[in-house]
């Protein structure tokens, strides 16, 4: 199973596909997709989409994790996070992708064991499941291939659980 991980970002959207069989991982790609402050927001999202679109059509995910997105304190924020997950649901939609959401504590907990853990803990996971030599960065990345991770994890009556 082909799993593309998605942390959705309007700044930066980390990305990372890994594919998983029988209960090992192996990291396919991973990256992200950065847009300029100073460009206006349609062309931001526009940006979003091709890429995310383009590393689908090269990669060929059969399932995608995104995260769902956390409301803290600024508003305007969320909003363009908002309208940054759309863009990459849609990209997946669109290209037949199916999609699965996770909470940033499901995700901690699928790759930790506890939900509350911290950045650290979850990077170090990550390094360690996919056998990678140092931490993935920005930890947008990082952070989507812990999504994609976690969706092995949860797919449970679909396959075998790790």
């Amino acid at each position: 199973m082909r799993i593309l991980g998605i942390d959705p970002g309007y700044a930066i959207m980390g990305y990372g596909i890994v594919e998983y069989k029988g209960s090992k991982f192996t990291p396919i790609v991973y990256g992200s997709i950065t847009t300029d402050a100073h460009t206006p927001n349609e062309d931001r999202l526009m940006t979003l989409y091709d890429e995310l679109s383009a590393i689908i059509e090269e990669y060929k995910p059969e399932e995608a994790s995104i995260e769902e997105l956390f409301y803290n304190t600024n508003a305007t924020t969320a909003i363009m996070v908002g309208e940054a997950r759309g863009t990459a649901l849609l990209a997946c939609a669109k290209a037949g992708v199916r999609i699965s959401e996770y909470t940033p504590l499901q995700i901690k907990s699928a790759l930790t064991g506890y939900g509350r853990a911290d950045k650290k803990q979850v990077q170090a996971m990550v390094k360690m499941i996919l056998g990678l030599s140092e931490v993935p960065k920005p930890d947008d990345t990082a952070d989507a291939l812990a999504a994609a991770i976690c969706h092995a994890h949860h797919a449970g009556g679909r396959r075998p659980r790790l």
